[in-house]
């Protein structure tokens, strides 16, 4: 990997890493599972529906394991020297979103706040994410590399939007940006993932060589 791409991937893992201890941080509030607390605060109406608050406190405690085994993925040297490491962290990620993020983060899309809008996004946005994860996790078995790889940077992409709904979030407070809470709400319902999913598209059609060159193109013979 050339030198300045390394650097970036560097960089991309430090601010990974560094938001993972955020989220961690952010979590841990919830081990108490009191009803009042945080984000909780504004689920009271459906606090009490079982299948919908199992969905929200497997989602958060899912949320850092998925954010740092898909992280592992994208480390070309992780892959070349480790490669046992890189499976088992594949692994990991896609059972723990196809088992446990994927469907409870589709169960809270239904009952999102900011209305229908809001949650046809999170509805989309957790269906993609179940269904790039679970191509990534085929293509992998059927050994087709470069369409594992592929579907795996958009399935990161999408685990990625927890980070981005946070961040945009934090740049319409910080600015003050005239926006009702609702529709603020509803924009980076949108924003979150949309925005993602188009530079993951990049890098897969003009992105970094390494990612394209790291796996042969089709399965062996």
């Amino acid at each position: 990997m050339p030198v300045s791409r390394r650097i970036l991937f560097y960089l991309f893992a430090a601010v990974i890493l560094y938001t993972c201890w955020l989220m961690l941080l952010l979590s841990l509030p919830y081990t108490s599972f009191d009803r009042y607390v945080d984000f909780l605060i504004t689920k009271q109406l459906v606090y009490h529906i079982r299948h919908w608050r199992i969905s929200f406190y497997v989602h958060v405690f899912t949320s850092v394991i998925v954010l740092l085994t898909g992280l592992i993925q994208f480390s070309i040297y992780i892959l070349k020297k480790f490669p046992g490491l890189h499976r088992w962290s594949g692994k990991i990620y896609a059972l723990v979103i196809l088992a446990f993020s994927g469907p409870s983060g589709l169960i809270m899309g239904f009952y999102a706040n900011g209305g229908l809008p809001a949650r046809t996004s999170f509805v989309i946005l957790a269906s993609l994410w179940f269904l790039f994860t679970f191509l990534g996790w085929r293509y992998a078995m059927q050994r087709h590399w470069k369409r594992h790889t592929d579907m795996m940077i958009r399935s990161y992409a999408l685990t990625l939007s927890a980070i981005s709904l946070r961040f945009y979030a934090f740049l319409i407070g910080y600015f003050n940006l005239p926006i009702h809470p609702v529709q603020a709400y509803i924009l980076i319902s949108w924003l979150s993932w949309t925005l993602n999913l188009l530079i993951a598209e990049a890098i897969i059609r003009r992105g970094p060589g390494y990612l394209k060159t790291a796996f042969p193109a089709v399965r062996p013979s």
